[in-house]
C-alpha cells in the first residue's frame, strides 16, 4: 500500500522534535485511518515541502510523528494555468478535481458571459470554498507536495490580462482550425482558457486576441472535461512528464 500522505499549514513541517497532527487531518489519521506506532507517514504542505516520518503516538483525534527527512520540490516549470467558466451543478468540483489530479498548477473560476452558473455574494464564497476543498483533497490524493492555486472568481478583463502575460495561450473552441502546438515553452505561464458549455462568444475571443483558438479533436468535450484532456495532451509534451 501507499504511505498515506497529511496536510500540515504552511511553516509546520521540519526535522527535529516530533509534529502533532490535529484537527481534521489528526482525526481522519487516528480515528478514520486507525494508524498505529510505527507507521510510516508524509506530510506535505502544499508549498513544496515533503516530510518521511513515522507515526511516534496516538491519540484520540492526533497523531505524534517523528520526522526523518524532510525535502523541498522546485516549483513545477512551464506552470499550467487553466481558467474554467463556471460549470453548471456539480461539475465544477469533477473539474477542480480532476485538474489537480493531473498536475494543473492554477485554476481560475471565470464568470463566462454564456455561464448559466453565477457566483454572487455568499454563494460565491461558498462555491469558491468549495473548489479550494476539493483542489487540497485532491492534492493530497494525488500525493502532490504542491497544490494548486484556486484564485477568486475572474471577470473576462482579468483573464485578458493572464493571456496577455502569459508565455503561451490558448483558447478551446470546437470551430478552431487546428490543435494544441507541439512546443511548450519551458518557464512562465501556459495558460488554458476553457469556456462555459454555451461556448466562448466573439467578443471574448477578440478579448484574448493573443491566444491561440485550437480544438480538442473531433469531439466536443463537457467544460468539466475540456481543460483536464488539454492540460493531461500539454503536460505530456513538457519535461514535467517526460
Amino acid at each position: 500500500m501507499s504511505v498515506p500522505v497529511f496536510w500540515l499549514p504552511a511553516g509546520e513541517i521540519g526535522p527535529g522534535a516530533p509534529l502533532t497532527l490535529a484537527g481534521a487531518e489528526g482525526h481522519h489519521a487516528a480515528d478514520v485511518r486507525r494508524l498505529r506506532p510505527g507507521e510510516a507517514v508524509e506530510l506535505v504542505d502544499g508549498a513544496g515541502v515533503r516530510a518521511c516520518g513515522r507515526v511516534a503516538s496516538v491519540e484520540p483525534g492526533s497523531l505524534r510523528i517523528d520526522v526523518e527527512t524532510v525535502t523541498r520540490e522546485p516549483a513545477p516549470a512551464p506552470r499550467l494555468v487553466v481558467v474554467q467558466a463556471l460549470p453548471k451543478g456539480n461539475r465544477g468540483e469533477l473539474a477542480v478535481g480532476l485538474l489537480t489530479e493531473v498536475g494543473v498548477d492554477v485554476i481560475v473560476p471565470w464568470a463566462a458571459a454564456r455561464c448559466v452558473t453565477q457566483w454572487r455574494g455568499e454563494r460565491s464564497e461558498k462555491a469558491l470554498a468549495r473548489w479550494r476543498s476539493t483542489a487540497r483533497e485532491a492534492a493530497k490524493q494525488s500525493r502532490r507536495a504542491w497544490a494548486p492555486l484556486v484564485a477568486p472568481l475572474a471577470t473576462t478583463a482579468q483573464v485578458r490580462s493572464l493571456v496577455d502575460d502569459a508565455a503561451l495561450a490558448l483558447v478551446l473552441h470546437e470551430s478552431a482550425p487546428g490543435g494544441l502546438p507541439d512546443d511548450i515553452p519551458d518557464i512562465g505561464d501556459v495558460v488554458v482558457v476553457v469556456g462555459p458549455e454555451g461556448g466562448v462568444t466573439d467578443d471574448e475571443l477578440e478579448t484574448f486576441a493573443a491566444a491561440h483558438v485550437v480544438r480538442m479533436g473531433e469531439s466536443v468535450l463537457r467544460t468539466s472535461t475540456a481543460g483536464v484532456v488539454a492540460a493531461a495532451a500539454l503536460l505530456s509534451r513538457t519535461p514535467r512528464w517526460g
